[in-house]
């Protein structure tokens, strides 16, 4: 298969599943009730052991909701922050990876934002940054957006908001 077949293949692929997802009742969300464990230190994520920060970065845990403004990032603004993060809090964490973000906290049977709010309040309806590079141009790297739950590409140029993700063990 070509290369430019296989760069048509992947968008008409994700624009099947959502259709197909949306085709379901949005009443489903979340639709893996217990899936998330929320806590002060983060969302733990029972399937993949993953714990997820519960605020999009910029934004601050008040008790019962995330507050402020989500900050917008490069891509290389964005490892920058998440590396500080690391060494700040020496807990590891990290750009979560485009299968983290897409099988992870995406949840296409929620409303708008295509997550669960409950879990990860007030976040933007937007794409957020992984840290996956498009297979065949280096050069772009993928993202999440939150408004319809799907996956696509952009330089390391664009702006996105950022969740932090980390290793459990």
């Amino acid at each position: 298969m070509t290369h430019a077949a296989l760069r048509f293949m992947a968008p008409v692929a994700a624009l099947a599943c959502t259709i197909a997802a949306s085709s379901q009742a949005l009443a489903a969300c979340p639709s893996s009730p217990g899936r998330f464990v929320a806590d002060v230190a983060g969302v733990l994520d029972t399937k993949t052991g993953l714990i997820w920060r519960r605020c999009s970065e910029g934004h601050a845990w008040n008790g019962s909701t995330c507050t402020g403004a989500a900050s917008s990032f490069s891509h290389a603004k964005a490892q920058g922050h998440a590396y500080g993060q690391m060494l700040a809090t020496r807990k590891g964490w990290r750009l979560p990876t485009m299968h983290d973000l897409f099988f992870g906290v995406a949840d296409n049977n929620c409303r708008v934002p295509k997550l669960d709010t409950a879990v990860f309040p007030s976040t933007p309806p937007k794409p957020f940054w992984s840290s996956s590079t498009d297979f065949f141009d280096a050069s772009l790297v993928w993202v999440v957006d939150f408004n319809d739950g799907i996956n696509y590409t952009y330089s390391r140029d664009h702006v996105f908001h950022v969740r932090l993700v980390r290793n459990s063990r």
